[in-house]
């Protein structure tokens, strides 16, 4: 139990119980997100905010590199060939190369999602410092190496652990958003009309992708807690549900509706500027690439 509530050096709340420094529970409680702000600032200083920024570059070059190009590819596909066998279906087209694309991308980069997500949670003791992206997937297959004594293959389908999770919220997440995207760019963009420019497609993209972005994000919260939960376990079999509907049962007791969309507000917040920036910047190096092409 004191290993739960170990004091950090710099949290001036801590007691003495025997010879451990022991945190009163409510440091570990959080109930806004201002609060964790401020409890993650006290107990380990400012810098942990930005706690795995490496493994979210590492993670979001490879996604985006994947995600974007090959929805571009199946949404023309699919626009193509609807358009000339199914007209009716050619608007779903959005939502069904977001889907695809995302689930590829996904499956392909899930271990750092991992070890992203660990590297976040992880608590500092004692000056100790965070793991690695890499030591932190070790520590994923830790428990089985002391039991095993080897790792097989199929232990290493735990650096996948939370990948289910993972894709019942980011699939929903990109049906919902491109779905609201496309019709918001397509009809900003008909607006500018032939005066586009750079600055044009960027504002028109960035505000699209910024209302999808925040309504995917704001849907798909109870998808992203459990994602969370099931990523931040040190064991996996252990977890205290086995699939998704029995989490969310669980989940809905332990909280009740509140606890299924905790963090919604810095999750939303988050979303719709990152989908913002990611999608309009893209379209504007296609703009620039189609120019110069173009013009030789």
């Amino acid at each position: 139990m004191l290993s739960e509530f170990r004091c950090s050096p710099s949290c001036n709340r801590g007691g003495i119980f025997g010879a451990e420094a022991v945190c009163p529970p409510d440091c570990f409680q959080y109930k806004g997100t201002l609060d964790v702000f401020y409890k993650v600032i006290r107990q380990e200083g400012i810098a942990r905010l930005w706690r795995g920024t490496n493994a979210g570059l590492a993670l979001a070059i490879p996604t985006v590199g994947i995600y974007l190009p090959c929805y571009d590819i199946f949404r023309n596909w699919i626009e193509d060939f609807t358009t000339h066998n199914a007209p009716g279906l050619t608007p779903y087209a959005p939502l069904v190369a977001g889907s695809v694309a995302r689930s590829l991308a996904c499956v392909v980069c899930s271990p750092i999602e991992l070890a992203r997500t660990r590297m976040q949670a992880f608590k500092v003791w004692n000056g100790a410092n965070a793991p690695g992206i890499w030591k932190t997937l070790l520590g994923v297959l830790s428990p089985v190496k002391r039991t095993n004594e080897s790792y097989s293959v199929n232990n290493y389908r735990l650096l996948w652990t939370g990948a289910g999770a993972q894709l019942a919220r980011d699939v929903p997440f990109s049906a919902i958003c491109w779905s609201t995207l496309e019709p918001i760019r397509r009809n900003l963009l008909a607006l500018i009309g032939e005066e586009a420019n750079a600055a044009n497609v960027l504002g028109a993209n960035f505000s699209a992708g910024f209302v999808a972005g925040s309504l995917a994000a704001a849907a798909t919260c109870p998808l992203d807690v459990a994602k969370t939960r099931r990523q931040i376990e040190v064991y996996p079999s252990d977890f205290f549900y086995t699939h998704s509907s029995h989490g969310f049962t669980l989940l809905f007791k332990d909280g009740g509706a509140k606890g299924l969309f905790t963090g919604v507000g810095p999750r939303v917040a988050r979303a719709g500027p990152s989908v913002g920036i990611v999608v309009s910047f893209y379209e504007v190096v296609k703009y620039f690439l189609h120019q110069s092409h173009s013009s030789d």
